[in-house]
């Protein structure tokens, strides 16, 4: 086995355990067990169950930092329309990848031994304020932010069934059009 082999098959291994069984499931055993190696092999690469969970929630970031550069790159040089399909990929990332967006939020598990992911997040809060720019909104970087925890807000309240109880709607696009018009507002 190659040096990096062992850490890429823990992380693919948390990375399908993840899909199936959502973030309850993600032990150390389980997640060792699966890639084929023993319980205190994972170890040797991370040395917390945080640190695994963290290089797990990488993968999330890396996943939906593309979706967001090909969305941006289809939608166009309108502001507008490249926020309204970022807010639709992300809200689509939510509910394809329920167990993957919940790690990549769960600061609660991903906090202590310097473990952070500043180096992912931010990039894509950025693609968000450089949106908000182009529209020449006064403030884009707080305009960015409650933009994305309007969606964010919007993806988690959409998976849990929430949305659709008190709208009536079958589909969160009214929701989007809403949450982008209201920012771009500012």
């Amino acid at each position: 086995m190659q040096p990096g082999d062992l850490e890429t098959r823990l992380v693919a291994a948390g990375v399908e355990l993840l899909a199936e069984a959502g973030t309850d499931a993600l032990s150390l055993r389980e997640i060792a067990r699966r890639a084929g190696v023993s319980h205190g092999a994972p170890r040797r690469y991370f040395p917390t169950h945080q640190a695994l969970l963290a290089a797990i929630a990488r993968e999330g970031y890396r996943k939906l930092g593309t979706v967001v550069a090909e969305t941006i790159g289809e939608s166009g040089a309108q502001p507008r329309a490249a926020l309204l399909a970022l807010a639709r990929r992300y809200v689509d990332f939510a509910r394809n990848e329920p167990g993957m967006f919940a790690l990549m939020f769960r600061h609660d598990l991903l906090r202590g031994n310097n473990i952070g992911l500043r180096e992912q997040s931010t990039p894509l809060f950025g693609v968000l304020v450089k949106l908000l720019t182009q529209a020449r909104l006064a403030q884009p970087t707080a305009g960015a932010a409650a933009l994305w925890a309007a969606l964010h807000g919007i993806a988690q309240l959409w998976h849990w069934g929430t949305l659709q109880v008190v709208t009536g709607f079958d589909t969160p696009e009214p929701l989007l059009v809403a949450a982008v018009d209201a920012h771009l507002k500012g």
